[in-house]
């Protein structure tokens, strides 16, 4: 009988009471980083796979049990950038096949689920009971099933005369996707359900918006539960941020009470003999932002690989797709598209060029794409080299016979060298091709113009210099110059930094019109920042609400002669008419108020942010007081400061700000590291959010 839940967590120990602030991933020291969410989701997977028993210490000493994986898209949207068709065949995957596929009988193979409990999928899954498709059921559900359906399965198994078919149902609580070792989201189907729209719709009733907070609340505590810590939550005040944070704070402390039941298993802390106390200053600290703290980050052109990648190219979990149709010209010198090929490419983990480069500037890019090419075409010349030495280039004369007795340690040496090569030459390939790619983009667009414009109004907080004040508007009307997109992404960003007057702003709105830019997507932002200060016209606000937001934007860019060896013939990136910027390090809003709540510093920015604690206990006749807050939830948090975070961003994150926490992470001492861990509800480019200040514009008329 399916009586109960066998509830398994996602790692083999998600103690949180023991948790360590030395074990996350951004870091400026690597040595340090012994734990990363990738790695903690992975294992779980693993695991499951291995029908839920231990992994042996020793992955191939034993045969894998051979098995059926069947999931809907919410679980192959995790697996997808986690796992390969090759590791699945490692661990016994001989099929893997969609939830909702027409699948046939197949017997005395295990089927392994791993699926969410919605009405649709627990419908299918009565249907394969009915059907009798498997022997063996082993029911991973990504988010805990309810108690009802539950019983819907029980039922059914019953009708089917199939329970001894059932193995196990468990909760796997890994209801998100790890894209990095230290990012994660939350929804890649679906995420237009919790997207920055859906969040911020003028029609939304309450029903509506606590069904998305719960859904987000569920992702975060899955992610917990994963990770096998408690956290301690800081939130701002008045926004779906907050809400998020006190629905957190109470699932965690709910499901704490329940010492036997409890998935954050506090058995261990008394093995360790490691007191409570202690672990209230290496707890990670959770600090969750709502995308209205700051609008211009989202929107800002970048220089920087992976960031580059996200904005001008399809790129979702962890794979870009290519178009990589040709096209010719015909005689009237209309183009002749041919037949259209998508190509996808992986940009993986175990990818070292990857890792070590996508944060960088995509000049040093281009540049070091030519090294390494350099530096294959000199092995490829050495490997013939000793082929042709030993003989081995065409027919094999009587003398070359010694000749190869006498060198086989040169013949061993080129066998080894070869699949490096070869592996070698793909990264290459890829990343060429990538490459090749943007840098037709930043030509076409002139990127590199509108990245160092908007540097520059970052930089001076939107106070140009005389010289440069006309800048943007004649990057407006240049016809060569971006789509209006790019041009509309410019001026929001500029209207953010800068206080304009009426006739300014009207100068501005005359020209874009013309240039053809919808012009919807600036009235939602003007609402923002008139509500930011009130006593603002809509068009125009004071220097010191402008001064308080964008406080701290160091920045600037400056050009340097870096590609001597791009510019030369032969390079396989022609770079002429894309300036050599280099990008200068400045702080972004969400890494300020990072530092200061880390550092424990008092800010006007931080100091009336929530505070949350779900370890300790709440009042007996007061558990969640009349203003939502709960004990512990006051403005007295601990001054001391955390080693690890974890920054989430509710309605949409972004590589640009990733980026700028791994770099502030990078200019910590060895002495006081800090390791942060980036989440939100999801990764958007600055198209999809466009999109979504128009829509919001227009539902707001």
């Amino acid at each position: 009988m399916i009586s109960s839940i066998a509830s398994s967590s996602s790692s083999s120990n998600l103690n949180a009471l023991t948790s360590s602030s030395g074990n996350f991933s951004i870091t400026g020291n690597e040595s340090e980083s012994t734990l990363n969410i990738r790695e903690k989701q992975k294992d779980a997977l693993k695991k499951m796979l291995n029908l839920n028993t231990p992994l042996p210490m020793n992955s191939t000493a034993n045969e894998p049990v051979w098995k059926l994986f069947i999931y809907d898209r919410y679980g192959q949207d995790i697996v997808s950038p986690l796992m390969n068709i090759k590791e699945l065949r490692e661990f016994g995957v001989t099929l893997h096949m969609q939830l909702h596929s027409d699948r046939e009988p197949i017997p005395d193979v295990p089927a392994v689920y791993f699926v969410m409990p919605n009405d649709e999928n627990i419908m299918r899954i009565c249907q394969d009971f009915r059907n009798h498709l498997y022997d063996h059921y082993h029911l991973n559900f990504i988010s805990p099933i309810s108690r009802a359906k539950l019983e819907e399965l029980a039922t059914a198994a019953l009708q089917a005369n199939c329970v001894t078919n059932i193995s196990k149902i468990y909760d796997q609580y890994l209801n998100f996707i790890s894209l990095e070792d230290d990012v994660f989201i939350l929804r890649h189907s679906d995420k237009d359900k919790i997207s920055f729209y859906a969040i911020n719709r003028p029609a939304n009733q309450e029903p509506e918006i606590e069904s998305i907070m719960d859904q987000i609340v569920d992702s975060l505590f899955s992610f917990f539960v994963t990770l096998g810590v408690v956290p301690i939550i800081r939130t701002p005040k008045g926004n779906a941020a907050e809400m998020v944070g006190e629905k957190l704070d109470k699932r965690i402390r709910e499901n704490l009470r329940d010492t036997k039941n409890t998935v954050f298993n506090g058995s261990d802390i008394q093995r360790l003999g490691v007191s409570s106390l202690s672990l209230m200053f290496t707890r990670p600290l959770l600090i969750i932002l709502d995308r209205s703290f700051d609008m211009a980050t989202p929107l800002l052109h970048s220089w920087t690989y992976q960031s580059l990648i996200h904005d001008v190219l399809d790129f979702k979990l962890n794979q870009v797709f290519i178009d990589e149709s040709n096209s010719s010209n015909s005689n009237d010198n209309q183009k002749v598209m041919k037949k259209s090929k998508m190509t996808a490419y992986d940009l993986s983990s175990q990818d070292k060029f990857w890792n070590q480069h996508k944060c960088s500037p995509f000049p040093q890019v281009a540049e070091s794409i030519q090294e390494k090419l350099d530096s294959y075409r000199s092995s490829e010349e050495e490997v013939k080299r000793l082929k042709s030495e030993m003989g081995l280039d065409g027919n094999i004369p009587d003398s070359a016979i010694s000749l190869l007795t006498d060198n086989t340690h040169k013949l061993n040496s080129a066998i080894n060298t070869l699949p490096n090569l070869l592996e070698t030459k793909r990264i290459i390939d890829l990343h060429t091709t990538v490459a090749s790619a943007i840098l037709e983009y930043i030509k076409n667009r002139k990127l590199d113009v509108f990245f160092e414009i908007e540097e520059k109004i970052i930089a001076s907080k939107g106070h140009l210099d005389q010289k440069s004040a006309s800048t943007p508007l004649e990057l407006i009307r240049d016809p060569n110059a971006g789509t209006p997109e790019d041009k509309m992404r410019l001026f929001i960003i500029y209207y953010l930094h800068h206080n304009f007057t009426d006739a300014e702003f009207e100068q501005y709105a005359v020209e874009l019109r013309n240039v053809g830019c919808d012009l919807s997507p600036i009235e939602y932002v003007k609402r923002c920042k008139f509500l930011a200060n009130p006593a603002s016209s809509p068009v125009s606000s004071s220097n010191q609400n402008v001064d308080s937001i964008f406080q701290s934007l160091g920045g600037g860019t400056k050009t340097v002669n870096m590609f001597s060896k791009l510019m030369s013939q032969g390079s396989q990136f022609v770079m002429e008419g894309v300036k050599n910027l280099v990008v200068k390090k400045h702080t972004l809003p969400i890494t300020r108020v990072t530092d200061a709540l880390m550092e424990a510093k008092s800010t006007p920015e931080t100091d009336e942010f929530r505070y949350f604690d779900p370890k300790v206990l709440a009042k007996a006749q007061n558990l969640y007081g009349e203003d939502g807050g709960t004990f512990g939830s006051s403005s007295s948090p601990s001054k001391n400061p955390f080693q690890d975070a974890i920054v989430f961003v509710v309605g949409g994150g972004n590589y640009i700000e990733y980026q700028n926490l791994v770099d502030y992470c990078k200019t910590k001492s060895k002495s006081s590291p800090k390791r942060i861990i980036y989440g939100s509800t999801e990764i958007s480019n600055a198209q999809r959010f466009l999109s979504q200040l128009k829509k919001l514009t227009n539902e707001m008329i």
